[in-house]
């Protein structure tokens, strides 16, 4: 028999029409009031059909898409909030470096230095698509035109001298000609004069923020990040996964603790334990969540996981998509079902993240102390962010965690993004 799954998840949640920005601007506030780092806006460039090959699950159930602009949205919440980072998804394939540069120090004056670009360097043929491709360049080519594209678009951030704009009212001038200066950068795949024709990012630059899987994906996250967001399931795995970052970016040249590496949990909380789980079981054992869930690995990682036997173990697969995640997703060698995948993803590998929110937050105080980490990057474990959802956190947990000394529970005013991950 196949189980009920709640209003609460599904894409009417918001009345099936939180486009106009609003739903997103209140998380936002919520998220603010509970002082968190950064808002996510993650980004696809397509609608899939790599599950079953057909685009009706996707629409069906709203999975990676619709997908709005994260642009204007990280626009309307900067102006709606004082302290929260606003972070939003940028492809290196779909901008071109001055336009990708101009829009993020235009998003971080509206933001107030609070803006973060997560760079991507999208997985999916289909996206390639959409930008007059028949495919995407192999992963390592794709890494290394993101090297240079963020090479190209650094320089041009610093095209600006720190002391360019003299706002001399006594000459009539704004900004002092010799400091602002073109780039003429000539590479493999870019070629941009600048210099770059907005005012100076108030962070300097803005926060860069990345989330390799890869070995590869790895190398490009160590050396260039402010904060990485990692997939990565289970404690174990975890405390491999910082420690390379670590070593990757000592290796590079850099302050390893100048890079917070996130790890993405999805913890449920209720009244009780007992109503936690109730709700969990429901979800994860319907027909629904094992499409859904299939359908996102599908699409970014372009194999078609309807294909497969849910209580057998998987092959090894390789993907020119996103590998980091398929390893993440698959934990080869585990010798775990795709069906006993598909319910750990839901709870990213931790044990005790499902209960009342101070058994979680002890839980999560305790796997943060195992990995000696930096703390977790917030995901609901059904997919759909709900306002139930944000205010069981951010009511709930959020406070738990902040009377164990493990959030903070305000902001320092006048902290740019930057200097707010730093902090901890």
């Amino acid at each position: 028999m196949t189980a009920a799954v709640d209003d609460w998840t599904k894409q009417f949640s918001a009345n099936g029409s939180p486009w106009s920005g609003e739903y997103y601007v209140d998380m936002a506030k919520a998220m603010e009031r509970a002082c968190f780092d950064y808002i996510m806006l993650e980004d696809t460039l397509m609608i899939s059909d790599a599950y079953g090959g057909s685009t009706e699950a996707y629409l069906k159930h709203t999975i990676m898409g619709p997908k709005m602009d994260p642009s204007p949205q990280a626009a309307l919440i900067g102006a709606a909030t004082k302290n929260l980072g606003v972070v939003a998804t940028l492809s290196t394939m779909a901008y071109p470096p001055f336009l990708l540069a101009r829009l993020c120090n235009t998003l971080d004056h509206i933001c107030g230095g609070r803006f973060g670009w997560n760079i991507v360097t999208t997985g999916e043929d289909l996206a390639a698509q959409n930008f007059g491709m028949s495919e995407l360049p192999p992963r390592q080519q794709r890494y290394d035109m993101a090297d240079e594209f963020v090479e190209v678009v650094t320089q041009l951030w610093k095209s600006w001298e720190k002391d360019a704009v003299v706002l001399d009212r006594a000459t009539g001038t704004y900004a002092d000609y010799k400091k602002v200066n073109p780039i003429n950068f000539k590479g493999k795949y870019f070629q941009v004069r600048g210099p770059l024709n907005t005012a100076p990012s108030p962070q300097g630059q803005p926060t860069l923020v990345q989330a390799g899987g890869s070995p590869r994906g790895r190398q490009f996250a160590a050396e260039t990040a402010d904060s990485i967001i990692s997939l990565t399931s289970g404690v174990e795995m975890m405390r491999e996964y910082r420690t390379d970052i670590r070593k990757r970016a000592a290796a590079a040249g850099r302050n390893p603790d100048e890079i917070k590496v996130l790890f993405v949990v999805s913890p449920l909380v209720d009244e009780t334990k007992a109503a936690a789980m109730d709700r969990f079981n429901r979800h994860i054992h319907s027909s629904e969540f094992i499409t859904t869930s299939l359908a996102g690995v599908s699409s970014v990682t372009d194999i078609d996981f309807s294909k497969f036997d849910l209580d057998a173990e998987l092959p090894r697969l390789t993907t020119n998509g996103e590998q980091g995640t398929l390893d993440a997703f698959a934990q080869w060698g585990s010798g775990k079902t795709l069906r006993q995948l598909v319910i750990d993803r839901a709870t990213r590998g931790l044990g005790g993240v499902i209960g009342t929110p101070e058994e979680v937050a002890e839980r999560l105080v305790e796997v943060n102390e195992e990995i000696q980490g930096d703390g977790f990057l917030i995901n609901c474990p059904f997919g759909k962010i709900s306002r139930r959802y944000v205010n069981e956190i951010c009511e709930g947990l959020v406070p738990a965690l902040q009377r164990r000394g493990a959030t903070r529970t305000k902001y320092t005013e006048g902290n740019t993004l930057r200097e707010n991950l730093r902090e901890f």
